[in-house]
């Protein structure tokens, strides 16, 4: 089966943040990936830096609709796309 094409939807501070949109996702059937810089993994660093949340392309929609309550979430706007575009 061919793995699908992920989209980064935003990013929250805080790794157990993340765990729990991840759980949120997952138990909705939402593909989920959550994504943070290698070197922050250590107990004090790494506690409250930000973590990209990536999902499937084709459930992008169900995400952000499921994510609208939740405060701490930090939608990717276009802006943010379009400056990713121009990094890469």
């Amino acid at each position: 089966m061919p793995q699908p094409h992920l989209e980064k939807i935003g990013e929250v501070n805080g790794r157990w943040k993340a765990d729990i949109i991840e759980s949120l996702l997952l138990s909705h059937g939402v593909q989920v990936l959550l994504v943070q810089d290698a070197t922050t993994h250590y107990v004090y660093k790494g506690a409250l830096d930000s973590v990209e949340i990536l999902v499937a392309s084709d459930q992008i929609s169900l995400a952000r609709e499921l994510l609208v309550g939740f405060e701490e979430f930090q939608p990717e706007t276009d802006e943010d796309a379009e400056e990713d575009d121009q990094v890469a």
